[in-house]
């Protein structure tokens, strides 16, 4: 097997260190990667700080059909990149084509949002000494990026650093998953063949030692990281005076209210409990059903998880497959094992089987389990009930994440006092907290992160107001 190269600031690089690629449902080696070394970092920095004068330089239009190329070129090679994201990861061919067309989307959203960085006349006449004098405000790129990225999406959450750089004239050097890293650089064989500044863009797959370097540098002006809450904050505290956005997850919840379409519940919660085995930032890991339709929910809900197809993730009618690794999958079955000792309910699944863990219900859970306070990060949801709205938020609050809600419902009043009382960074009506579309404003309040992603968001963190006095 060829071990594959890495990405240099344009130059494909091989070294003596490499990382193995398994695909989660074979348990086989599928690639080899080339391990970049701290010698390799420091150089991709280097070339990083000397491409900005020539990213300066770059129009609008000229961004834009660098924006605009990456995202033709995904699409149209979506159905292999599709394939090779299953293998690597493990994700059914379903959910990872729509990742794919995410990407691509993406990089279309941020070649349009790279014609209107924010610019801004202001007046300066409103006290005396500001008399015929007026403000200019412009935005200009921090600097060097470096984009820390995990496994579960290894294509659309790169682009989701990779394409709010460029347009907005950031150099960044991305360190994709160990466990994903050959879609990241299937994206830069695309973005080589643009006009992009050399040196402007690096993928780098590293150890966690050299990879902190993107942390500690004072040379990287903003970090982005998605990943662990534990290690984002951890990031942050080592970070020094640089910008830091972090993307932590959580352990979201949904609230059926007894006005909710039951059928329309019970068929997005399915999908958000479960698509990816809830390898998923927005995975939909609390229910919190009202008791006059709770029977009825759990019923449906387990009905037709039981029927969900367990499968070699690159056939189209595979529903749920192999979690990344064995470690997480037991981890997730020690989790459930612990709580039902505590006097939790497992309804349905429980039942490990190397990497794969299977769709799990558990009821009668409090809030001190860590299927419940804790990121599972695995294909295990928590079906409870409650009386009042009110309760129902509160128990939605009581925790130390706070990234996105959902609420199933059908009247305005329970939709205004979720959105004003949930402590989330988003409240989805009507859907779970898995929707995301990639030009919404996206990230969370409390341990669930720090900043907000979505592309204008994004580039808005990536550059700085400088005003004009004239």
């Amino acid at each position: 097997m060829q071990q594959q190269k890495f990405y240099l600031g344009g130059t494909w690089k091989s070294s003596k260190s490499s990382i193995d690629v398994v695909n989660p449902y074979t348990i086989k080696i599928i690639s080899t990667v080339s391990q970049a070394s701290k010698d390799d970092l420091n150089k991709a920095i280097s070339l990083a700080e000397k491409s900005q004068q020539k990213l300066n330089e770059l129009s609008s239009y000229e961004r834009f059909e660098i924006l605009n190329f990456i995202s033709t070129n995904i699409q149209k090679n979506e159905k292999k990149l599709a394939q090779l994201l299953s293998k690597e990861s493990g994700k059914p061919f379903k959910y990872a084509i729509g990742e794919i067309k995410r990407a691509s989307q993406t990089f279309l959203i941020a070649a349009e949002e790279s014609k209107r960085l924010p610019k801004e006349y202001i007046s300066l006449d409103w006290t005396e000494k500001g008399k015929g004098k007026e403000g200019l405000v412009k935005y200009f790129p921090i600097g060097l990026v470096g984009g820390i990225c995990p496994f579960n999406f290894p294509l659309n959450l790169v682009a989701h650093k990779v394409a709010p750089a460029i347009a907005s004239g950031c150099p960044i050097i991305i360190k994709p998953s160990s466990s994903t890293p050959l879609l990241a650089l299937e994206l830069a064989k695309i973005i080589n063949k643009t006009i992009l500044p050399k040196g402007a863009f690096s993928v780098l797959p590293m150890d966690r030692e050299t990879g902190n370097l993107l942390v500690t540098d004072e040379r990287i002006k903003l970090l982005s990281f998605t990943g662990s809450p534990a290690v984002g904050w951890e990031m942050k505290k080592n970070a020094g005076k640089k910008k830091v956005i972090l993307e932590l997850g959580g352990n979201a919840a949904c609230i059926i209210t007894g006005s909710a379409n039951i059928n329309d519940a019970v068929e997005k919660c399915l999908v958000g409990g479960f698509a990816y085995s809830g390898q998923v930032c927005i995975h939909t890991q609390r229910i919190y059903v009202h008791e006059k339709i709770f029977n009825k929910f759990i019923k449906d809900f387990i009905k037709k998880a039981k029927i969900l197809n367990y499968g070699n993730p690159l056939k189209s009618d595979t529903d749920i497959s192999d979690m990344i690794d064995e470690k997480n999958a037991i981890r997730v079955e020690k989790w459930v094992n612990e709580a039902q000792k505590q006097g939790a309910k497992i309804i349905l699944g429980g039942k490990r089987e190397k990497n794969y863990y299977p769709a799990t219900v558990i009821s009668g859970t409090n809030k001190k389990m860590k299927v419940n306070a804790e990121e599972v990060f695995g294909p295990v949801v928590v079906i409870e009930k409650f009386k009042t709205l009110s309760e129902a938020i509160k128990l939605v609050n009581d925790t130390s994440f706070g990234l996105q809600a959902g609420i199933f419902t059908n009247q305005q009043n329970e939709i205004k006092q979720a959105f004003e009382e949930i402590d989330a960074g988003s409240v989805i009506v009507n859907d779970t907290p898995t929707f995301r579309v990639d030009h919404m404003p996206y990230g969370g309040i409390k341990d669930s992160g720090l900043g907000r992603e979505g592309v204008k968001y994004a580039i808005l963190d990536m550059m700085e107001p400088k005003l004009l006095v004239q």
